[in-house]
């Protein structure tokens, strides 16, 4: 796809309805006043079929319906959505879909995750990866560079009121969508909805989550097709090792002039001379700047 010159959709931190602001006491005993995220429930039927109640800041709440569907293989690539109903007052988001779908079965085999927000997958974790041939691709350094620049100094609820994840989609060293939440398992699903309701292709595409790098952030980026995952925190064993049995770009660390990409380094091109990459402004330095989160 053309890259556009700014994001087609990014963080709000100003929408009052995402954060209130809380009076409390600091480490001197003086009043301070704060911004805190707000959460709400958030209940998503599939057909006449309840399927989950997440957690969320309730942005996109389409997008996060198809997407949590999609990365659940319960709505899959191919299928036609005829509608998605969301009513605000019920906390109800309905997907439609041409197919007649039932996962009763599915839902009473639950694995629980490591997600901040309660994810859950559902089935055999394995099935993403089984016969999975990701897409050719690279990821220059002056890319990266520029991207997680652009990422980290971007307006976002994070930096406004902390507590809350980010993931972004990107082509090149262009980010195209950047969602937030109170997990950063529903910040994927927003972007995967977003994806498949506009019909976006994957194989050229860059995905960055501010979020550790388990095994279920790289079965989604799988499931979702894309070649190339970024992080500004760490890994897990088991995240490495599935992303190099489904040869998926994995780097992670990605603050400042540094990163460490533990798979698929075939795909890198390192063209950035690292004496023009500055180091991360302390002014946006996140969570993770010193530690995982």
């Amino acid at each position: 796809m053309r890259k556009p010159k700014d994001y087609i959709i990014r963080p709000d931190p100003l929408d009052p309805r995402l954060s209130e602001r809380v009076t409390g006491i600091d480490q001197t005993g003086e009043t301070v006043e704060t911004a805190v995220v707000v959460e709400r429930a958030l209940t998503i039927f599939l057909n006449s079929q309840e399927i989950v109640t997440a957690m969320t800041i309730g942005d996109y709440p389409e997008y996060l319906a198809i997407g949590y569907l999609l990365n659940q293989n319960m709505l899959l690539p191919n299928d036609t959505v005829t509608k998605v109903e969301y009513d605000e007052d019920l906390a109800v988001v309905v997907v439609r879909t041409k197919r007649k779908t039932n996962y009763e079965k599915k839902l009473k085999k639950k694995v629980q995750t490591s997600g901040c927000a309660q994810g859950t997958v559902f089935g055999d974790l394995m099935e993403a990866l089984e016969d999975v041939k990701l897409p050719d691709a690279e990821l220059r350094t002056s890319w990266l560079y520029a991207l997680t620049n652009k990422i980290n100094t971007t307006p976002s609820l994070y930096l406004e009121a902390g507590a809350i994840h980010g993931c972004v989609l990107a082509v090149g060293d262009q980010p195209l969508v950047y969602m937030e939440d109170v997990g950063r398992h529903n910040a994927v699903d927003k972007i995967a909805g977003w994806m498949f309701k506009h019909h976006v292709r994957p194989d050229d595409k860059i995905f960055y989550t501010t979020g550790r790098l388990t095994s279920e952030m790289v079965i989604k980026t799988v499931r979702m097709g894309i070649p190339i995952l970024v992080s500004r925190s760490g890994f897990t064993a088991w995240g490495v090792e599935l992303a190099r049995k489904a040869n998926l770009t994995l780097v992670g660390r990605a603050r400042g002039k540094r990163f460490v990409a533990l798979a698929g380094n075939e795909r890198i091109v390192f063209d950035q001379d690292l004496r023009f990459v500055e180091e991360e402004s302390s002014k946006h330095r996140r969570k993770a700047a010193v530690h995982d989160d």
